[in-house]
C-alpha cells in the first residue's frame, strides 16, 4: 500500500530517492518523506499530501547524504499529516514501513513505560523506538533489529538506517513485498522493481520472514531463524522508460489507449499464429481432470473473475465459484479434492488475494495465478502462472490490466474446453479467431472517445448512476460502476438488468442516468425489455451495444454508442473500454484527481 525506497550511494541520494518515490506514488500519496545521514546524524524532511509538497520542502531545506530512505504513505494508523508521515525516527534509528503492526499498542505501552516518548499516532513509530531500546542496552544494529523483528506481529516491509552507520541499511519483509537492487558499489531497496528501474535491473526479492543486512558492496540475507540464505538475483524487464504519460493528460488515459497493443501482446503469448490455436505453458496438472474451479480476486480483478465464470461454465462446462478475496477464507469453504484455485492480481502482491491463495494451498488445491508481475509473491507461491503483458500500470483505476486479464481468462477458457472435450474443433477455431480480432476492434472502440467525452459532460452533473447488463455484461456493468465511483466520486451501482424490478427500479427518475451494456447476444431481447421498463419511468438511457444492437434498439435510448460487431464471447473485453472512457472523462469534467483518487492506492498490500 505504501511505497518505500532506500539507497546506499556514492553521491548525494536525495534526488534519486525523490525520483524513486515519484515512481512509487501510485502506492500512496497521503504524505511523503526522506531521511538521510548527514555527518553521522539522521536528518529528515517530511510533508503532508502529495510528493510535490515534499519536493518544495527539499527546495527550501536541501538534504545531503549518500545513504537514505524514503516513503510515500497511504494512511492506516493515524491521520495523514506531517507528524504521521514516514520516515519515523529517534536520534539513533530511522524507519520506513509498508504494512500494519498488529500488536503496536502493546509495544507502545511498554515503550512509554520504559521512558520513550512517541510523537505520532502511527504503528510504525514503535519500530524505531523498539530498535532504539535494544541499541541502548548495548546491542549492535543487526542484533537490535533482529530482536525487534521477533516481537513484531502483522505485515511489514521495512527499510532502516542508523546514526553513524554510513554504509549500513537493514531491510525486512513479512507479508508486504520488498526488493533489493544491485548496483556498482551501490545498493537499493524498493517496494517493487518499478521504483528501482532507472538504477538497476538486477533484483532480489525477499521472501516472508527474510531480513537483509545491506552494505554498498553487497547483502547478507537471513531467514526468520537467523540462518544465512541465498536468494536468487533476477534480471527484471521493467524499464523506467515505460512510465511516462506519452503526451496524454493522465496515466489513465495513456493506459486506456495502450489497450490494443497490450491485449495483442498478451494474446500473442498464447496464440499460435500458424494454426490459430491457443496454447498455454506446460501446466503441472491436467485440466481434463478438474472437478471444479474456484476463483478469488479483489476489486476490478474480481469482475474479471466473474466474467470468466460465465466463460468456463458455458464453454468448458466446469462448475466455478467466484469469491471476493477479502471474504473468501473466512467462510471456511470446503474445497473439492483435485480442484483448481485461480487467483487474479495486477500487482501479484494483493494481501487478501495472497491470504486466500495460502488457504487454498493448505486445502490441497492446485494453484494458478494470473498476474502482471512475474516476480511477484503470488506468482512465486503458485503452481503455475499465466502472465498478462500490460506493462506498468500507474493509474490507480485499473484499465489495461483488466482487459489483459480478460484476454488471459478467455484463452484459458478455450484450452479448458478443449481439454474437457466440451467444444468442437470448429467452435474452438471460431473463438480463437474472435480473439485475434480484439486488438484491432479495440482500436476502433477508441474512435468513440470524443463522443464519450460529450456524454461524460452530462454524467458529471449526476448524483447517482446505474449500470445494467446481463450475462458477461453484468460483470462489465459492475466494473463500469466501480470505475465511475473510484475517480469521479459519483455514487454508481452495477446491477443485473433482470434484477431491476426486484428493487433498484425504485431509484429511477429523470435525474438518474442508466448505462445499459448489451451486445447482440442471446440476452439482447431480454435486456431490451429492461430498457423499456427504465424508459417508461423517465430514466435516461445511455446504450452501449454493437452495430446490430444499436440498429435494433438505439432509437429507444437517449444516447447510443455502436461498437464494432464481434463474437459475443469477446464482447466483454471491448465493452470494458467505453465504460473506462466514460469514467475518465466524467472525472476530468468534475476536476477530480484521475490518476490518484482520494483514499485509494494502487497496490493493496494490507488487509
Amino acid at each position: 500500500m505504501c511505497g518505500i525506497v532506500g539507497i546506499i550511494g556514492k553521491n548525494a541520494v536525495t534526488p534519486h530517492l525523490v525520483d524513486c518515490l515519484r515512481r512509487l506514488e501510485y502506492r500512496g500519496y497521503d504524505s511523503a518523506g526522506i531521511a538521510t545521514l548527514d555527518n553521522g546524524g539522521i536528518e529528515r524532511r517530511r510533508a503532508e499530501g502529495k510528493l510535490f509538497n515534499l519536493e518544495a520542502r527539499l527546495e527550501e531545506q536541501p538534504l545531503p547524504g549518500n545513504i537514505g530512505i524514503g516513503h510515500t504513505r497511504w494512511a492506516t494508523h493515524g491521520v495523514p499529516n506531517e507528524i504521521n508521515a514516514h520516515p519515523h525516527a529517534t536520534g539513533k534509528v530511522a524507519v520506513v514501513h509498508n504494512g500494519i503492526i498488529e500488536n503496536f499498542q502493546d509495544l507502545k505501552d511498554e515503550l512509554e513505560e520504559a521512558g520513550h516518548t512517541l510523537a505520532s499516532d502511527t504503528d510504525t513509530e514503535v519500530i524505531a523506538h523498539l530498535i532504539t531500546h535494544y541499541l541502548e542496552i548495548g546491542q549492535s544494529p543487526e542484533d537490535a533489529t533482529a530482536t525487534a523483528l521477533a516481537r513484531l506481529e502483522g505485515a511489514f516491509a521495512l527499510g532502516i538506517i542508523f546514526a553513524g552507520e554510513h554504509d549500513l541499511m537493514i531491510a525486512a519483509r513479512q507479508g508486504s513485498p520488498l526488493a533489493i537492487g544491485y548496483g556498482d558499489g551501490e545498493m537499493f531497496i524498493g517496494s517493487d522493481a518499478l521504483a528501482l528501474a532507472p538504477m538497476t535491473q538486477r533484483i532480489t526479492y525477499l521472501e516472508d520472514g527474510d531480513w537483509a543486512v545491506i552494505h554498498s558492496e553487497g547483502v547478507v540475507v537471513r531467514d526468520q531463524d537467523g540462518i544465512v540464505i541465498e536468494r536468487p538475483i533476477q534480471e527484471t524487464a521493467v524499464s523506467g522508460a515505460l512510465t511516462g504519460k506519452a503526451g496524454h493528460a493522465h496515466f489513465m488515459l495513456k493506459e486506456i489507449y495502450e489497450q490494443p497493443q497490450v491485449i495483442g501482446d498478451t494474446l500473442h503469448s498464447f496464440l499460435n499464429p500458424a494454426d490459430q490455436t491457443i496454447t498455454l505453458p506446460d501446466l503441472p496438472f491436467d485440466l481434463a481432470d478438474l472437478p471444479k474451479i474456484t476463483i478469488s480476486a479483489c476489486g476490478t480483478a474480481f469482475y474479471a473473475a466473474l466474467t470468466a465464470k460465465y466463460w468456463f461454465e458455458q464453454i468448458a462446462r466446469v462448475p466455478v465459484e467466484v469469491d471476493i478475496a477479502s471474504e473468501f477464507r473466512y467462510r471456511g469453504m470446503v474445497m473439492p479434492e483435485g480442484g483448481l484455485a485461480i487467483f487474479i492480481s495486477q500487482s501479484g502482491e494483493t494481501a487478501d488475494t495472497l491470504a486466500a491463495l495460502r488457504y487454498c494451498k493448505d486445502q490441497g488445491q492446485k494453484i494458478l495465478s494470473i498476474v502482471n508481475v512475474a516476480e511477484s509473491t503470488i506468482a512465486r507461491e503458485s503452481d503455475a502462472v499465466l502472465q498478462t503483458y500490460a506493462g506498468p500500470e500507474i493509474g490507480v483505476a485499473s484499465t489495461k490490466a483488466f482487459t489483459t486479464q480478460l484476454t488471459v481468462l478467455a484463452c484459458l477458457a478455450i484450452v479448458l474446453a478443449r481439454a474437457k472435450g466440451s467444444i468442437s474443433h470448429e467452435r474452438e477455431a471460431a473463438l480463437a479467431e474472435a480473439l485475434t480480432e480484439v486488438p484491432a476492434r479495440a482500436a476502433e472502440v477508441l474512435n468513440h472517445d470524443e463522443r464519450l467525452k460529450e456524454l461524460a459532460q452530462e454524467l458529471s452533473k449526476a448524483r447517482d448512476v446505474l449500470f445494467l447488463g446481463r450475462g458477461t455484461s453484468y460483470a462489465i456493468a459492475m466494473e463500469g460502476a466501480l470505475k465511475l465511483k473510484e475517480i469521479s466520486y459519483i455514487h454508481a451501482e452495477g446491477y443485473a438488468a433482470g434484477e431491476m424490478k426486484h428493487g433498484p427500479i425504485a431509484l429511477i427518475d429523470d435525474g438518474v442516468p442508466v448505462i445499459v451494456i448489451a451486445p447482440s447476444d442471446e440476452l439482447l431481447d431480454k435486456t431490451a425489455s429492461n430498457m423499456q421498463e427504465v424508459i417508461a419511468r423517465g430514466g435516461r438511457v445511455y446504450f452501449l451495444s454493437d452495430t446490430s444492437g444499436a440498429k435494433k434498439l438505439g432509437d429507444l435510448a437517449a444516447h447510443t454508442i455502436a461498437l464494432p460487431e464481434v463474437d459475443p464471447f469477446v464482447a466483454p473485453i471491448l465493452h470494458a473500454i467505453p465504460v473506462q472512457l466514460l469514467a475518465y472523462h466524467t472525472a476530468v469534467a468534475k476536476g477530480t484527481d484521475v490518476d490518484q483518487p482520494r483514499n485509494l492506492a494502487k497496490s493493496v498490500t494490507v488487509e
